[in-house]
């Protein structure tokens, strides 16, 4: 049976940088087939401070990946399964 994916799902990335690391979904974005999953392709922002009394420095936070490029990690099994499409969630 194909799934759809949903916020929380652990997936497996299957391409890229970060290639077989497992996280869940924090967010989705279904107008444009992305996803944020935790610990994937985290990257680097450097924030200034705008306010007196606010603190600048480095921050690093997930940023979206596409969906193609992940699957679902079936829960009885702990091995990835295809598929159908997206759901807002």
């Amino acid at each position: 049976m194909k799934k759809r994916l949903k916020k929380n799902d652990k997936v497996m990335v299957v391409t890229g940088k970060d290639k077989g690391k497992v996280g869940e979904i924090l967010e989705l974005c279904g107008k444009y087939g992305k996803v944020r999953v935790r610990g994937v392709n985290v990257v680097t922002r450097h924030v200034k401070a705008r306010k007196q009394g606010d603190v600048g420095g480095i921050q690093k936070k997930e940023a979206f990946i596409h969906a193609s490029n992940i699957m679902p990690i079936d829960s009885m099994t702990d091995k990835p399964v295809r598929v159908r499409k997206i759901t807002r969630s």
